[in-house]
Order: structure tokens, then sequence, then C-alpha cells
């Protein structure tokens, strides 16, 4: 039986070619395929922070997860390898400045061997520093108005706070430590509008150490309210 013609020059063809491939030099044959270079990704925090500068930016409601990922210079896809929604993004951009807040303020308040009025006054200082530590957490934490149950979840957050200051406030007019013209209800508020309005001016390249406003705000606060 005599041989194919067309499959013995297939052969001699498929010879040739694997003799080319295995005359590669050591140095050829071990280089690193190169990758290609893509848009730079976001690890989870980061893409949080980026995010809630985002959406204090342009509004919660009005920025959709197209704008967040087009601000980022990354896809969508991207985005949602993270989070599952901008509900979710929301969620934890927000929280971490909750849990800072309420753990300053009640560490403050536990304070032992120290006046109402002392521990009211480290409590008020003590939020000044977060506000600025996480300021766009903070400022979109108030700029939430109920439109969901997730942002009802955090006003509750934020009312719990507003009540372990105003009870500090209460022990100290108790003490005799804050003037008692003036009730616990408006003095809490009078110092969360101050301490609040930080987050409509401060920013990273404001010329005051985060201490320094802190001591401000506190000594302002305060020498108005001693009895």
């Amino acid at each position: 039986m005599t041989a194919d013609p067309a499959a013995a020059a297939n052969a001699q063809s498929s010879t040739s070619t694997s003799s080319t491939t295995s005359s590669s030099t050591p140095a050829e044959a071990a280089a690193p395929k190169r990758s290609r270079r893509g848009r730079p990704g976001y690890d989870r925090e980061t893409l949080i922070n980026r995010a809630t500068e985002v959406f204090v930016s342009r509004g919660y409601d009005g920025t959709s997860m197209d704008t967040v990922a087009r601000e980022l210079g990354i896809t969508k896809s991207a985005i949602y390898h993270h989070v599952t929604s901008k509900e979710e993004l929301l969620h934890l951009a927000i929280s971490r400045g909750i849990r800072a807040l309420d753990s300053a303020v009640e560490t403050e308040s536990l304070r032992e061997n120290v006046s109402a009025l002392e521990r009211l006054r480290l409590a008020v200082r003590a939020s000044v520093v977060i506000l600025i530590e996480y300021h766009h957490s903070v400022t979109l934490l108030l700029r939430v108005r109920g439109n969901s149950a997730l942002e009802r979840e955090a006003l509750e957050a934020r009312r719990k706070i507003d009540a372990k200051v105003r009870a500090l406030v209460e022990a100290a007019i108790a003490e005799g430590g804050l003037r008692s013209d003036f009730t616990a209800g408006l003095i809490t508020r009078l110092l969360f509008g101050m301490v609040n309005s930080i987050t409509e001016w401060y920013r990273p390249s404001y010329p005051v150490d985060p201490d320094t406003i802190a001591e401000a705000v506190t000594t302002m606060a305060f020498q108005g309210l001693e009895a």
C-alpha cells in the first residue's frame, strides 16, 4: 500500500515546526509572558473610601453605580466584586463613622473618677477628632434623610449617640457643672450643631491640626456653658 503524499507533507511540516520551536534559547524559554496592562483596581477599603467621597460630592440619591465606576476609573463589575449593591456601599460608608463616634462617646461616658462635666467635655472633644478623621463618612451620615430602611437605621444610630451625650449633659446639670437655665435638649443640640458644622468647611488641606480644632471647639463651647 502506498503512503498518502499529503499526509507525508504534513508530517514533514510538523517535524520542521517542532524542530524550530525546540531550538529556542534557554533565556527565551524562561522569559515570562507579558501580561496586558489594565486599569488600576481597588481593594475593598480603598473602594469604600473613594465611593464615599463621590457620594458626598455628588449626593447619594443622585449618584448611580455607573457614576461611581466612572469617577473611580474602573468598571461596575470591579465594584460588584466587593459589594452587591449601591445600598451596601452606603452602609459600609457610613457604618465606620457611626461605630467610631459611638465608641468615642461611650468610652468617655464611662470614665471613672471624673465629673460629668469633664466626661461631657471629653466626649465632645473626641467627637470632633473622629469627625475629622472620618470626615466623608460622618458627612454622609449627617446627610441621610430616612429614605430607605438602611437610612432609617442610620438615623436611629445617630439618635442613640445623641441620647448618650444628652445623658451626660443632664448629669452635668444635676452636679451643678452646667447652668440650669438651659434645658439638656437645647444644650445637646447646640453642642452637636457646633461639632457637625465642621463637616461643611473642614478639608484635609486646612492649616490647623485636628487636636487644635477639637480644643478650640470644646473651649468655646464650655466657657460659655460653665456655671
